[in-house]
This record gives C-alpha cells, sequence and structure tokens, in this order.
C-alpha cells in the first residue's frame, strides 16, 4: 500500500468502466480507502471529511488496524480521483495511515439489467 493512487486511477481503468457503460457525465460517490493503526487517529483522520458532499465511516479490521471509508459525491475522472486521493493521503499519512484504494458502484441501466 502507498500513499498515492496513481496506480489505481489509470486512464486504462476509466477506458474499461466507459466501456461497460459508466456513466461519467453525471457525478457518482466515489469511496476512497485508507487504513489506520487504532481508532483515535482514524475517527480523527474522519473528522476532516464532513459536509454535504461527504461522508466518512470507521470501522475495525480483523487485524487490529482501523478502516476509514470516505465517499465524496465528485465525477468520476482521473484528475477528480487523484486530487481527492492525495488530499485523503496528507491527512491519513501524518496519522501513520496508508491508503487502501477507491471504488465507485455502476449502476446497470435498463438494457442492461
Amino acid at each position: 500500500m502507498s500513499t498515492s493512487l496513481h496506480d489505481d486511477v489509470s486512464p486504462t481503468l476509466l477506458h474499461r468502466m466507459k466501456d461497460h457503460g459508466f456513466d461519467f457525465s453525471r457525478v457518482h460517490p466515489i469511496e476512497f480507502y485508507a487504513i489506520l493503526p487504532d481508532e483515535g487517529r482514524a475517527r480523527l483522520a474522519a473528522r476532516n471529511f464532513r459536509g454535504e458532499s461527504l461522508n466518512a465511516q470507521v470501522s475495525r479490521r480483523r487485524d487490529g488496524g482501523w478502516n476509514l471509508q470516505v465517499s465524496k459525491v465528485m465525477h468520476a475522472s482521473e484528475g477528480c480521483i487523484d486530487d481527492f486521493g492525495q488530499d485523503l493521503a496528507s491527512i491519513v499519512a501524518p496519522l501513520g495511515g496508508v491508503l487502501d484504494g477507491w471504488g465507485v458502484t455502476q449502476e446497470l441501466s435498463a438494457s442492461q439489467a
């Protein structure tokens, strides 16, 4: 794991999403994930992500660490995802955390269902 999402946000991945019918013309809730060493630091990081288009959740991991899941409503573009990932990394890295990827749910259209 690293503090960069660069390998995750590749033009190839976004192209594959487009090929499978992902709608890039509208905003989506994009989930970003980080792992922190303890609950206190996870909750401290989560406090930075509150607002109209943001939601943060903290949960215990089986290995003793803590997950931070931040959901942000945004366009699924390489630039937007990279920028928010860098913002997240700048908060979790000083707290001993690492980024653990991102994801977005693709809604199926009536023709795909």
